[in-house]
């Protein structure tokens, strides 16, 4: 399992906007895998998403972008305003999401990509906002939604009532496009205690739990580039020790199918449970199913086990 990484926000060096295309990304990647790529087989790995993929986390997230908001806007405007004023969608938000933190904070704020100011403005917010919501990450601020805790355990211990029998256990992986902290803030809160083969004082303090069965955490600070480019997902690809086609990235947003194609992951799949809908996803081509529950989830990693 990958070390918590030093605190930072994500560079916006390579900004990961809507516009980006796969073509645009490394050719040292896409070399690696046409040189590696193993023949097709039994899924061995399955990389998620955290929010709106795994945790209802998005009112954590939301009232915490509006207080980091209030705060830089009531520092240069003699007009106030609260978090609970500020004039910030749930949708606004939710389109947001689909980039990087230091991105996300920097366009709600009015900032173009082409804004000299840019990526400073995002990179002082993206730290005060991963200082801020990182700490406030508990059960009840961005608990799984309900099946995702047994989903993960069967997964991993290779249980489940498969039509065509028991399935195979693969490892767990997890990627967002938030800072690696926040990544393990949430797993830690919610992943369930449960007896196994190895002993709970094996562990320290709480962690003996689903937590540590996940071979890779990464975050938009601990990759090279963030969602959509597909850096992150080799990553986790490397310390699972798996190639990107015995792998199945899972997640809510565009730049998810994205980043699974460009790392040519054997395939992606979206949940509507997340930050867009059925509409928005089905223009991505990446995606090779939409789940609208988590049974169907289920049922559509099942199929390639």
């Amino acid at each position: 399992m990958a070390d918590n990484a030093a605190k930072s926000s994500p560079s916006l060096a390579h900004k990961s906007s809507l516009a980006s295309t796969v073509s645009s990304t490394s050719s040292d990647t896409s070399s690696s895998t046409n040189e590696n790529a193993e023949s097709a087989g039994a899924v061995r790995g399955i990389i998620f998403d955290i929010d709106g993929t795994l945790a209802d986390s998005w009112n954590l997230g939301y009232q915490a972008t509006k207080t980091v908001l209030t705060e830089y806007h009531n520092k240069k405007s003699d007009e106030t305003h609260t978090p609970e004023t500020y004039p910030l969608t749930s949708e606004e938000y939710h389109y947001g999401c689909r980039f990087t933190t230091p991105e996300r904070l920097a366009r709600h704020v009015g900032l173009d990509p082409e804004d000299p100011s840019f990526e400073s403005v995002g990179e002082d917010l993206g730290r005060q906002f991963d200082d801020y919501y990182v700490q406030l990450v508990d059960k009840e601020t961005a608990g799984f939604y309900d099946g995702i805790d047994e989903l993960l355990m069967k997964l991993h211990r290779g249980d489940g009532d498969s039509d065509s029998g028991k399935m195979s256990g693969v490892q767990l992986g997890a990627l967002t496009n938030a800072c690696v902290e926040y990544a393990h803030a949430v797993l830690k809160a919610n992943c369930p205690e449960c007896s196994s083969d190895i002993p709970s004082s094996s562990f320290e303090g709480n962690d003996s739990s689903i937590y540590q069965r996940f071979s890779s955490i990464h975050g938009a600070n601990s990759v090279p580039r963030p969602k959509p480019f597909g850096d992150g997902i080799q990553k986790c690809c490397d310390e699972m020790n798996l190639h990107p086609s015995q792998v199945i990235y899972v997640g809510d947003a565009p730049t998810d199918a994205r980043a699974a194609v460009d790392a040519q992951c054997r395939a992606a799949i979206g949940v509507l449970w997340g930050s867009n809908d059925e509409e928005c996803l089905k223009k991505e081509g990446g995606f090779k199913a939409l789940c609208s529950n988590v049974e169907e989830l289920r049922k559509a990693i099942e199929k390639y086990l």
